[in-house]
């Protein structure tokens, strides 16, 4: 049975998790200095390592041959490495909040904690989308981070930390998962695709790092759509077939007409797409993410944080130059509310050609 991409390549080290650069050194000088903490909130949108990094510092802190006067990383040839790997050791207990959230299932697993691993130093705990135990559930929760056993090791992930009770997050220590750069995805993307002797263009990979915000998961689930097409050699037009082809060109000229408030132009080109059979709303959300990105260069954002191209970059000078704020926030305002009228028009561009009418209006 094959894998998804996701778990087939998931991080065995350290060093293979991207875009957490941060959290990953401090929990290595942590585990060179001995100071682990007891508890930890790993918080973030999906997607972007949580768990992975759980079960990495689960190797790391348990490793037979962890020499830390070296590199801080998990051999994964030992017994307990290879044991975690394979989800089958005592020193790893893994449950999801979502389906084991009551304050029985607490209860057992405060009996699973009392006692110490008969391999190896610390036994690790990882709770799954937290926020989602009861209230009792975590008062369960709580008396055991307030006093837990000195070979225990906590890490609670979520998703949505706002959830989190205070009195839990103030017995850990917080880590936030950032969503990861596209250039770092499309690497990523890169590497496996050439592990999978599948040659992709760059291109393609680009789309993929944009459709995925920030989510590696996705990237890869994504990737993984794109690779079952046959072949070797994947094209663009083929991976069309999985997601919406990102047209910048498209995207500059219609951008171009609303700051330029040619509304008769504007309406024709959005009918012009609709016929193509072009999605309204993807497209919407094309640009309403390219106007927020132009905002962003406005108010002093570095060009270098988007994965644009020279000649991209080029055309975005000059776009830049005509487009004023004030004029940019009310044409993603109107973006907005487009989503919002869709629901009732009974005519699918309509609402959008409204938005057009009212950028175009003289204040």
């Amino acid at each position: 049975m094959s894998l998804v991409l996701y778990r087939k390549y998931r991080p065995q080290r350290f060093d293979q998790v991207i875009g957490q650069d941060f959290i990953v050194k401090i929990l290595q000088s942590e585990i060179k200095h001995n100071r682990l903490a007891h508890a930890y909130l790993f918080a973030g949108p999906r997607g972007l390592g949580k768990t992975t990094v759980a079960r990495i510092l689960a190797k790391a802190v348990n490793c037979l041959n962890l020499d830390i006067k070296k590199e801080i990383e998990p051999c994964n040839q030992c017994e307990v490495c290879r044991a975690i790997n394979s989800e089958s050791s005592f020193n790893l207990i893994e449950i999801d909040g979502a389906s084991n959230r009551g304050i029985d299932q607490i209860r057992e697993l405060k009996e699973k904690v009392r006692f110490p691993p008969s391999i190896g130093k610390k036994k690790v705990i990882i709770i799954d989308e937290v926020h989602m135990l009861t209230i009792e559930a975590f008062n369960a929760l709580l008396k055991t981070l307030e006093e837990p056993p000195e070979f225990t090791i906590f890490i609670l992930a979520t998703t949505e930390p706002h959830q989190v009770p205070e009195t839990i997050i103030s017995r850990c220590q917080r880590f936030d998962f950032k969503k990861v750069p596209a250039d770092k995805i499309v690497q990523r993307l890169g590497k496996i695709a050439q592990m999978e002797k599948k040659k992709v263009p760059k291109d393609v990979l680009k789309d993929i790092a944009y459709y995925s915000q920030g989510c590696v998961r996705d990237a890869e689930t994504l990737l993984g759509q794109v690779l079952s097409l046959p072949g070797k050699e994947i094209t663009a037009d083929q991976a069309s077939l999985f997601f919406p082809r990102h047209d910048f060109g498209l995207l500059l000229d219609f951008s171009r007409l609303l700051l330029e408030k040619n509304t008769s132009q504007a309406i024709k080109k959005l009918n012009e797409i609709s016929e193509q059979g072009l999605d309204l709303d993807q497209f919407r959300q094309n640009l309403l993410e390219f106007f927020r990105k132009l905002l962003l260069l406005k108010q002093g954002v570095d060009i270098e944080s988007f994965t644009w191209s020279d000649k991209e970059k080029q055309e975005v000078e000059k776009i830049l130059k005509i487009a004023k704020t004030k004029a940019l926030v009310k044409i993603i305002e109107e973006l907005l509310k487009i989503s919002t009228f869709a629901r009732y028009s009974p005519i699918p561009q309509f609402p959008f050609e409204i938005a057009i009418v009212r950028i175009g209006l003289d204040e």
